[in-house]
């Protein structure tokens, strides 16, 4: 009998949640369901059931060329008879026949003819718009099959009969889930004998929660409880330091614990160096959080002034993350642009880090405190700030919407008119930008210039800075990517370093477009996405000739 044949362009259904096989070292708690009495009322439709049979493997050794691949010896497939059952198993016409043919050729019967058989098991149960219902005693049977010869399943035998178990509904105290798991706790690595430590608390405890590798299951609930049951003398620094380094890497935007951290930081400060508050600090700018704690900004302004001299590169460092906050201290900025802390730093082996905050420190200056007066960064000593994309959206570019964006682009407009990557002074790397005349024409970008003057041109007396002005008739429209991993954990609040650019590039003139990726996430093919990259354009009133794609 051939096997039905999937239409093409069907995808597979993904299998139940809740459903999943744990791997070596893992404990097995399956959930338990009904799937069983589904099946065996025969109530459940062919879609419903064909979804939870459609199984991935356990283990990618277990994939090869045969059905079930090819097994490491004890269940390996074996010549002649052996795959001659097998072939009997898949083409099974009904349970009695699988249990059959298991039970009448017990002598080439091997340990992965198992799973091909509960696998068929649930293909003939979904196979068909009604099924018929299954005896009870059937079940038992294979189960007891199973059961009998489980001791001499490998481990990977042993995982896909308690994946397809699970799926099937057999219930997960009865017989067959026992034994099978029975021996999958045989086949682990004896555990080594427990240390005799002392019981760990407070500050400890945290500290262990961070290091364990299952602690990124429930981040949030085990941080929260453990600061919680921690008493504030026994949250160290290394301590603190570690949930900030956490929170920051993971972008968890948990305002309990951000407050928790800038309160040690106000209650801890004579204690504290700079190089530890700039680790400390780091969660704040990067995750765009002003804490609610009424020092936590004279408090910073303090260890500035007392440690500016002594850590050159935490100073900045602590200066970028409040520059991210919008909350540049006078003070402080006066110090890191005088000509002794710049040639200080010179010869250092981080002068060029540095510099590159100093030219972003000025670039805000410039852009956010108009009332700013004092030294400022020498145009010699300034470098663009950004020169390519930032690293996660190196790291992350397969994931990313820009190579799609980019053809739609150039199918609707014509590749002569929009500048894909382009940095744009004083550094700032744009995804796509475009020129566009006063009447809305989207320009080729070879007859303009793309950038706009940096520093903006002065301001007329009493103007705000946030208001800058341009004698260009041409507009500078900035489509900006908005992924995934641009915004915290939430999803909903844009990291600081994000926020910043998109707060500096309005403020020097550059109109901006924001592109989020729940919108991307939702265009079917590039069909639809131009249709949305259409309906986004001409909300700005832009225009575009038949020379340039589609009008």
């Amino acid at each position: 009998m051939r096997k039905p044949r999937r239409e093409p362009g069907s995808r597979a259904p993904r299998p139940t949640e809740g459903a999943t096989c744990a791997g070596p070292g893992e404990s097995w708690s399956p959930t338990p369901n009904s799937m069983l009495r589904v099946l065996l009322s025969a109530q459940a439709s062919a879609a419903r059931l064909s979804g939870l049979l459609l199984l991935p493997p356990v283990q990618p050794c277990c994939l090869g060329p045969g059905k079930w691949g090819d097994w490491p010896p004890g269940g390996g497939l074996h010549a002649g008879p052996v795959q001659g059952l097998q072939r009997l198993l898949e083409q099974a016409r009904s349970p009695g026949e699988l249990l059959r043919w298991l039970g009448q050729n017990p002598t080439k019967v091997r340990a992965h003819h198992y799973p091909v058989a509960l696998r068929r098991l649930g293909q003939l149960l979904g196979s068909q718009p009604r099924p018929p219902p299954v005896e009870q005693a059937t079940l038992q049977d294979l189960s007891q099959l199973i059961i009998r010869n489980c001791p001499s399943f490998d481990i990977h035998t042993i995982h896909v009969c308690l994946h397809l178990a699970v799926l099937l509904g057999f219930p997960s105290d009865g017989p067959l889930m026992c034994a099978l798991e029975q021996e999958r706790r045989f086949r682990l690595p004896p555990k080594p004998p427990p240390s005799l430590q002392p019981v760990l608390r407070g500050g400890q405890r945290l500290e262990a929660a961070l290091s364990c590798p299952r602690f990124l299951r429930h981040p949030r609930q085990h941080l929260i409880r453990s600061l919680a049951e921690a008493r504030p003398e026994e949250l160290t620094p290394h301590v603190m330091v570690l949930l900030a380094q956490h929170l920051a890497r993971h972008r968890l935007r948990e305002p309990q614990l951000l407050e928790a951290i800038a309160h040690f930081l106000v209650v801890q400060e004579m204690q504290l160096s700079s190089k530890v508050v700039q680790k400390l600090v780091l969660p704040f700018g990067r995750l765009n959080y002003l804490p609610l704690e009424q020092q936590f900004m004279p408090c910073l302004e303090r260890i500035l002034a007392r440690e500016a001299g002594v850590a050159p590169l935490a100073t900045v460092n602590i200066l970028m993350s409040l520059c991210q906050l919008r909350c540049l201290p006078f003070r402080a900025l006066h110090f890191v642009f005088s000509p002794g802390f710049i040639n200080h730093i010179s010869g250092t082996p981080h002068a060029l880090i540095v510099r590159r905050y100093l030219s972003l420190l000025d670039a805000a200056v410039e852009l956010e405190l108009p009332g700013y007066r004092g030294p400022r960064l020498p145009r010699r000593q300034q470098v663009p700030i950004f020169p390519q994309p930032l690293i996660t959206d190196r790291a992350r570019c397969k994931y990313s919407h820009k190579d799609i964006v980019a053809e739609g682009l150039r199918q609707l407009l014509g590749e002569e008119k929009y500048r894909q990557d382009l940095t744009v002074p004083p550094g700032y790397c744009t995804d796509f930008l475009l020129c566009v005349s006063s009447s809305g024409a989207v320009l080729p970008v070879r007859t303009q210039d793309p950038f706009l003057p940096y520093p903006p041109r002065s301001c007329p007396q009493g103007q705000a800075a946030s208001q800058p002005t341009t004698h260009d008739p041409a507009q500078r429209v900035v489509l900006m990517l908005r992924e995934r991993w641009h915004f915290c954990r939430d999803g909903r609040v844009l990291l600081g370093s994000r926020a910043l650019r998109e707060r500096h590039l309005g403020l020097m003139g550059y109109q901006l477009l924001p592109l989020p990726f729940e919108e991307l996430e939702s265009q079917r093919g590039l069909p639809q996405l131009k249709s949305y990259l259409r309906q986004k354009l001409q909300a700005l009133g832009l225009r575009w000739g038949p020379e340039g794609g589609f009008g």
